[in-house]
């Protein structure tokens, strides 16, 4: 196994453990609904403390249900990951336009270096594509 495997496969087991272990553990069992966000977390803390304050606005809109609300944060986040997707994907076009530009203009033998120095592990003049 290649160590970017290793760390891949460590990273998954921490992700996996932060989603499992406050299930698993039964963290929140005492409270009425016990995975609400820090803003409802926030609004509690509060109104005990302070029960006069008054917010200085009111949203702009407010979701008819928290099914709707889960839904436009899940599209949220999920622009958010495609824009980040389109950034590295555009990215490593780039260099890999750049690698195989170079390889071209190098000859045979920068081919086979550019590949490698890419990262894709083929000569960009060995492709069909090229």
């Amino acid at each position: 196994m290649s160590r970017n495997a290793k760390i891949n496969t460590l990273l998954l087991l921490v992700v996996a453990a932060l989603a499992v272990l406050p299930l698993a553990l039964g963290l929140g069992d005492h409270k009425e609904e016990p995975f609400t966000g820090a803003d409802a977390e926030a609004e509690t803390a509060i109104t005990e403390l302070q029960p006069d304050y008054k917010p200085w606005f009111s949203p702009l809109y407010e979701p008819p249900s928290g099914e709707i609300e889960s839904a436009l944060f899940a599209l949220q986040a999920a622009l958010g990951a495609g824009v980040l997707a389109y950034y590295f994907g555009l990215r490593r076009g780039r260099r890999q336009g750049a690698a195989r530009a170079e390889a071209e203009a190098a000859g045979p033998k920068g081919a086979a270096e550019a590949a490698e120095a890419s990262g894709t592990g083929q000569s960009p003049l060995d492709r069909p594509d090229a």
